[in-house]
């Protein structure tokens, strides 16, 4: 997330958005009794309980988590270490209101107020006001649409059933839902007061529909957007469904908290890893947030997954390490032939001054042909190529793909 958090608690960052502040003061001048101080307080110190539950159920799996309070909504941001089970997931989104209402109860508890008995809880604005902010907007957050938690527990559940279409069935249900009790409220002049409540999460909802109907020819761009946006601000809302943020932001998240050993055992986790990768590349990561990774990586570094190892090769070329980057690709091209690793070790022999060894492995990444695309634009791009492009044979060997 974007800026230094107001303060930490039990280990957690917790943001306070200019929104949040707005809302309570808008609460305050709604009421314009001791009803609304009573509220605003009231629902801000269970909104951060509620999210400190989330944060904490998202702490047991491994993940690192803060929060981030504002207008309307607070939000408990996670970054996994691991993919997560279902059974996880929904467990996260089930602790949130669970904490919420428990606190609330206990408190009015306390205070010897029934929350069945509408006289007791409404004896005095205090018992009111936790009353509607704790256990009611506790049970209206389990509510079975998105992008309430009662929706992603649902969610959960369906993926289990009808796998990756859950989402796109849950966010139909969602809107058709929200927008039938839109209607209802407008239609009663009793309950108008509560269509703002509506209309948020259904704001939302069409936000995520849109968004789930982008082109599948975009999905490298929104992939490659989402992981840049979680590098410059933290913010991890734009990496599309099914990806998870790169195993090298979650490893920076760990050097940042003081945690390498963690750090390291993310980023060799996932050379381990036998499933098709489900990140994009850190391309956007500041060199130095990547530096202090690579560092933790024993010699010899880490192998296993072809993808990884592309990876981490291009990163020892951002860094400027061109010859362990050359000695690693051609390693892991020996291993298995591919265009990228012959490309990486051409770029470093290009950045060393060495035509010939570049042109050499120009060739063998062309005659290996498995990414001629993504060839040719390093060819015209990579800056390390910028001495042999000059060179007649590096003219033949680009016009061989244009060919």
């Amino acid at each position: 997330m974007a800026g230094q958090p107001a303060f930490h608690m039990f280990g957690f960052p917790i943001h306070i958005r200019p929104g949040f502040i707005m809302f309570m003061a808008l609460i305050i001048i709604t009421y314009r009794s001791d009803l609304g101080l009573w509220i605003a307080g009231s629902a801000a110190a269970l909104t951060l309980m509620h999210e400190l539950g989330h944060a904490f159920a998202a702490r047991a799996t491994g993940a690192t988590a803060e929060i981030s309070l504002d207008f309307l909504a607070g939000y408990a941001s996670f970054v996994p270490t691991r993919p997560l089970k279902r059974w996880e997931r929904a467990g996260i989104s089930v602790a949130g209101p669970a904490v919420q209402i428990g606190i609330s109860l206990a408190v009015l508890t306390l205070m010897g107020v029934n929350p069945l008995v509408r006289d007791s809880f409404t004896d005095s604005p205090a018992s009111l006001a936790i009353w509607w902010t704790g256990p009611v907007m506790g049970l209206f957050n389990l509510l079975p649409i998105l992008p309430l938690d009662g929706g992603h527990i649902v969610q959960a559940g369906l993926d289990a059933i009808i796998g990756p279409r859950s989402k796109r069935v849950m966010l139909y249900l969602s809107v058709t839902l929200t927008g039938a009790v839109g209607a209802v409220l407008l239609l009663t002049p009793r309950w108008n007061g509560f269509v703002i409540f509506v209309m948020f999460p259904l704001m939302v909802q069409l936000q995520m529909l849109f968004g789930n109907r982008t082109k599948p020819h975009g999905a490298r761009s929104h992939a490659a957007a989402g992981e840049a946006e979680a590098w410059r601000t933290g913010d991890l809302s734009r990496i599309p469904d099914g990806l998870l943020p790169s195993p090298w932001f979650r490893a920076a998240q760990h050097v940042a908290q003081g945690h390498p050993d963690v750090a390291r055992a993310i980023v060799v986790a996932d050379f381990a890893d036998t499933t098709p990768p489900n990140w994009w590349p850190p391309d956007a990561a500041p060199g130095l947030s990547l530096e202090p990774i690579v560092a933790l990586l024993d010699a010899p570094l880490p192998t296993g997954r072809l993808y990884s190892e592309q990876v981490l090769s291009n990163i020892l070329l951002r860094l400027g390490r061109y010859e362990a980057a050359a000695e690693y690709a051609a390693n892991s091209f020996a291993r298995r032939r591919s265009t990228t690793a012959a490309a990486v070790v051409a770029r470093a022999a290009g950045a060393l001054g060495d035509a010939d060894t570049a042109i050499g492995w120009l060739r063998a990444a062309i005659e290996t042909d498995t990414d001629p695309d993504g060839l040719a634009i390093t060819m015209d791009a990579a800056p390390e190529l910028g001495s042999v492009r000059n060179d007649p044979r590096f003219t033949e060997l680009r016009q061989r793909i244009d060919a």
